[in-house]
């Protein structure tokens, strides 16, 4: 095991983490329109700037 896949473990860890925080206080849907517009975001920018 290298230092990329634990890396890669540790961030969707923590991404259900997260998730299951915002579940707790009720602002899931939220942080999922968040998540997808920074998605969309950051396909766009990567689209202009190549």
């Amino acid at each position: 095991m290298n230092i990329n896949n634990i890396r890669s473990f540790l961030y969707k860890f923590a991404r259900i983490l997260g998730d299951i925080n915002a579940i707790e206080k009720g602002k899931f849907g939220v942080r999922i329109i968040r998540r997808n517009i920074g998605r969309i975001l950051g396909q766009f920018l990567n689209k202009i700037f190549r």
